[in-house]
């Protein structure tokens, strides 16, 4: 009796570890490969959350990430933005892709959207999909809002969020909230002032948190920056906006 017990416990928790495993995607952009990664949860009907990788692409973070979404009853989807035989292996070379797709932002959005595809086929509820984005992917989160690509809120987190001032402010009716660390170099009062000026004038539901004592990649782990205590308050935003806009 005792030995059954402790088997069905061992099989029990191996199903919790299996069941946290992610599975490899194949999907094409033209003659493209792009390999993004769908949690064990793939094949219900369920809210279903994008995830865009920081510039160096699919990274721990974001893994972790979609293994800690499914825990709380999303389908998440880890996009390959770069594609098979792209990825960076030095911040130079991340920089100089990560900057291509910045400014190509028709090429960045049409790159979210096949990743959003590929979440729907895997049994996101269509009209229940978020994105939320880290650095680089923090970026594309708030394109896919200005692409009016259809989901129905993003979050980014310590994303680049200027924009080229060339490219006119449009109605945007994704919902928007923006995890800001407050010592952030690459994000200059002017992007932040133009920032909430291109929300405002499309008429967003927007929100900008600014983490305090916190520097560009404070919400990784492996990141020198890593700030603990600040990095959780923003998980914790990042689960209540979704509850709010999915569930």
């Amino acid at each position: 009796m005792i030995r059954t017990i402790l088997l069905a416990g061992i099989l029990m928790a191996s199903g919790r570890f299996l069941g946290q495993n992610l599975k490899p995607v194949a999907y094409q952009d033209g003659s493209q490969k792009l390999n993004g990664l769908v949690t064990s949860n793939a094949g219900k009907k369920l809210p279903g959350v994008l995830i865009l990788p920081a510039w160096k692409g699919i990274d721990d973070e974001a893994k972790t990430t979609a293994k800690e979404l499914e825990k709380q009853g999303y389908i998440a989807f880890v996009a390959d933005i770069y594609g098979e035989g792209n990825i960076p292996t030095d911040n130079a070379s991340a920089a100089k892709t990560a900057g291509f797709y910045k400014k190509d932002y028709e090429a960045y959005q049409k790159r979210i959207s096949l990743a959003l595809e590929q979440l729907k086929k895997n049994g996101a509820t269509p009209d229940k999909i978020a994105v939320i984005g880290y650095c680089f992917g923090g970026t594309g989160a708030l394109e896919s809002a200005r692409g009016s690509l259809p989901v129905v809120g993003v979050v980014s987190i310590h994303g680049s969020i200027g924009k080229d001032q060339s490219r006119k402010n449009g109605p945007i009716s994704t919902k928007i909230l923006v995890e800001n660390p407050a010592d952030d170099q690459g994000v200059t009062p002017e992007d932040y002032n133009n920032l909430v000026k291109e929300m405002n004038e499309g008429n967003a539901d927007w929100q900008i948190i600014t983490y305090s004592h916190s520097k560009h990649t404070f919400t990784d782990p492996k990141s020198p920056d890593y700030n603990p205590v600040m990095a959780k308050r923003a998980w914790n935003h990042t689960l209540m906006f979704l509850k709010e806009i999915l569930k």
